[in-house]
């Protein structure tokens, strides 16, 4: 298994090839054998994903999901947001979705992280962020926690169908997490 994309020869536009040069160079490959599959953007399965934007996670694959079937809403932590309420939000009320998966992992950067985070760019540029940095020590914890955003929004809908797990990066297994 390669941990990288691969791209094939000739894939750069300039002298001096970036790894986007190689997305593009790979997107017109895949555009030349692109057919429509006639769908529209309400998913099949009526449910989004919220997860860690981690590269490890495959969420496609570890859910055996295809093209169309879910949203699939990612950010650092898989944390829900204000943002990730507001795309939840259009998911269930303009979209269709009625459940909502929510998916850390194991060995998460933001358990490293704390708020200083925001100081530390501060400092740095001259301007806090307006974001919170959301890190956490304990990964379940935070699960439940984020299943609690989810249930008690009053912007949703659907709120009766929402699940949070632990992706274990090492052996790619879920472990569901008991919400009290």
């Amino acid at each position: 298994m390669s941990t990288s994309a691969s791209f094939p020869e000739g894939s750069a536009t300039s002298a001096d090839p970036t790894v986007i040069d190689g997305l593009v160079k790979a997107n017109e490959e895949y555009a030349s054998e692109f057919s429509d599959p006639g769908m529209d953007a309400r998913p099949v399965l009526r449910v989004a994903v919220v997860a860690c934007m981690d590269a490890r996670l495959d969420l496609h694959d570890a859910l055996g999901l295809a093209l169309g079937d879910c949203h699939t809403i990612r950010n650092a932590g898989g944390v829900v947001t204000d943002d990730v309420i507001r795309s939840l939000t259009i998911s269930q009320r303009a979209l269709g979705t009625q459940s909502v998966i929510l998916i850390h992992h194991t060995n998460c950067g933001l358990e490293s992280l704390t708020e200083d985070f925001r100081h530390e760019i501060e400092d740095e540029v001259g301007q806090r962020p307006s974001w919170a940095v959301e890190a956490f020590r304990d990964v379940d914890q935070d699960v439940r926690q984020s299943m609690q955003r989810v249930r008690t929004s009053p912007f949703l809908l659907h709120t009766g169908d929402v699940r949070g797990f632990v992706f274990d990066v090492t052996t790619g297994l879920l472990r569901e997490i008991d919400p009290a």
